[in-house]
């Protein structure tokens, strides 16, 4: 029997066969992109901007929302049923707090296990070549901590730059991040604009026209 999911997290996604199920009579109706949203936070229920953001896209058509602290609190990932996850989606987003200028622990685990040679890179490696890959990020700083003069030294693309390479890496079409700034000082008015900001954009990723090619990047959100 499946223990009932922490009333602190979102559900688990179900099982892999009702995923691809829903994905494809989503694909039926419409030539927009299906998204799976990759969610690593260690700490959700303490995160007031991690929640408004999950709450904005959860429940969205053709957009399976995948909390991998919830999935795998022992970390023992399941590499084959997350191969063929990302593998049956067209766009990914991996939405973090931006901890120590990159993502948490298990995030981490993730790509390291996952995105295997043969499979995600390499000369056969092409499950995931041609997918917009998105970072969706909650930062402690204001806008201006990032870069040469601020505190934090470098811009937020220069920090993502391990992500952006492994895009690159895995044949993925890297998107400008997505990213909230100084997100504990936010009020709720405030936490509501990201909300809908992030909404607008993964609806957007979403409404693309399937592919033949996924080009080009989305404006990053400075909310």
């Amino acid at each position: 029997m499946t223990a009932p999911p922490r009333a602190d997290r979102p559900s688990v996604p179900p099982p892999i066969a009702d995923t691809l199920a829903a994905k494809t009579a989503f694909g039926r109706l419409s030539r927009a992109l299906s998204v799976i949203v990759l969610f690593a936070h260690p700490a959700y229920q303490r995160s007031r901007a991690n929640r408004a953001l999950v709450e904005a896209v959860r429940g969205l058509a053709g957009v399976t929302f995948h909390d991998l602290y919830e999935a795998y609190p022992d970390f023992m990932i399941d590499v084959e049923r997350e191969q063929e996850l990302i593998a049956s989606h067209d766009a990914l987003v991996f939405q973090h707090p931006f901890y120590w200028y990159s993502a948490p622990a298990h995030m981490k685990e993730w790509l390291d296990l996952v995105l295997t040679h043969g499979f995600a890179y390499g000369l056969e490696g092409t499950a995931i070549k041609g997918k917009p890959w998105l970072n969706a990020i909650t930062a402690g700083g204001r806008p201006a901590s990032y870069g040469a003069g601020g505190y934090n030294l470098y811009t937020i693309p220069e920090l993502l730059r391990p992500f952006e390479a492994t895009a690159h890496l895995c044949g993925c079409v890297w998107q400008d991040p997505f990213v909230v700034f100084a997100s504990h000082l936010l009020d709720d008015a405030a936490l509501a604009q990201c909300a809908e900001a992030y909404r607008d954009r993964i609806v957007a990723l979403r409404d693309r026209a399937r592919p033949a090619a996924v080009s080009g990047a989305a404006a990053a959100s400075q909310a």
